[in-house]
């Protein structure tokens, strides 16, 4: 029999912080100012990582747009 693997569908806040290299408290505020996405379940939120990538996609764009 072959074993499945689950991958995680989601992410918690200081998952995230991790793998940005972010400070918790930075990151709270991202999530709260909306610049990454988050639904709130139960007490909880919790980021899918999808939405980890349009963040990184958002700001390199912007970064890559100034030094054009």
């Amino acid at each position: 029999m072959a074993a499945v693997v689950v991958q995680r569908k989601w992410h918690t806040t200081a998952e995230v912080a991790d793998m940005l290299g972010f400070g918790l408290s930075k990151t709270k505020m991202l999530v709260l100012t909306g610049e990454i996405r988050s639904v709130k379940i139960g007490r909880n939120r919790r980021i899918l990582p999808a939405w980890v990538d349009e963040y990184v996609q958002r700001v390199t764009a912007d970064v890559e747009g100034w030094a054009a």
